[in-house]
């Protein structure tokens, strides 16, 4: 479960501190691994309305400042853009399902969960 540090939150753009770390023994995090995360969260930058001002990858964990957009930040045609680069150029998307997709791309906790599953999965 990723820490969060609140900086402000007021309905603008929003600024955390996160940090995950490995429940593996040692120090897991190779060159090949941290190149991997490092291509994994920039793969979900493009989806999610964050911003990630820095980060840093040691052997056991690391650590990320983003900057995460309030949902209204984005209209839908903006959104539907960010799917189709994400999910292919033959994705759509109904009306209805705009308001729970604005809502989760602007989730920090989704943010991390989808980085945190892709890179078990790798």
């Amino acid at each position: 479960m990723p820490r969060l540090l609140r900086l402000k939150e007021n309905g603008q753009k929003t600024c955390y501190h996160v940090m995950s770390r490995s429940v593996l023994d040692g120090f897991p995090l190779g060159d090949q691994e941290k190149d991997e995360l490092v291509k994994i969260i920039k793969q979900f930058s493009r989806l999610f309305f964050v911003e990630v001002l820095g980060f840093c990858i040691m052997g056991n964990h690391w650590h990320a400042v983003i900057k995460i957009f309030p949902d209204s930040y984005f209209t839908n045609d903006q959104i539907l853009d960010r799917y189709k680069a994400f999910y292919g150029e033959d994705r759509e998307i109904a009306d209805d399902w705009y308001p729970a997709i604005r809502n989760r791309l602007s989730n920090l906790s989704d943010f991390m969960k989808e980085i945190k599953q892709t890179f078990s999965r790798y």
